[in-house]
């Protein structure tokens, strides 16, 4: 039976630049760093975002950037916040998607590696009311 997310593991090409990433973006907390021993398939750095634990290993960048990301809640009063953050380190902001009012705020950005993550504001109660409400009125549009 699955209990939840392990971990989760982003190759780097550059550890250090990407610990300043996670810490400053995410506030991690480095728990683990091999240094220069390799006991998995390069050295490796390990950080908890709250009680999640992700890994970064060395090696090569992705080379194409796509719509696959992770996406990290966080409350709609800091979100003013870590836009600064972002934007501190000099990473690619993504031009924002089309939403859907009430979905809740996002704000898409890459590291330096091409990772696509999302800092949101919503919840998964919220976005489903959200969209029921708009098949709703969509119904209810095409009764008239």
């Amino acid at each position: 039976m699955i209990t939840g997310i392990s971990h989760m593991t982003f190759i780097v090409k550059d550890l250090e630049r990407s610990a300043d990433f996670f810490t400053n973006i995410f506030n991690a907390r480095e728990v683990y760093s091999s240094e220069n021993k390799t006991f998995s398939l390069s050295k490796e750095r390990f950080f908890l975002i709250g009680n999640l634990w992700v890994a970064i290993m060395e090696g090569e960048s992705l080379s194409e950037r796509t719509y696959n990301h992770i996406a990290f809640h966080i409350q709609e009063s800091d979100f003013d916040a870590y836009i600064q953050r972002i934007q501190r380190i000099g990473v690619d902001i993504k031009p924002e998607r089309p939403r859907v009012s009430g979905e809740g705020l996002s704000v898409y950005f890459y590291d330096f590696d091409n990772h696509l993550f999302e800092l949101h504001t919503g919840s998964l109660a919220e976005r489903l009311a959200c969209y029921q409400l708009i098949s709703c009125i969509d119904d209810e549009a095409h009764l008239q």
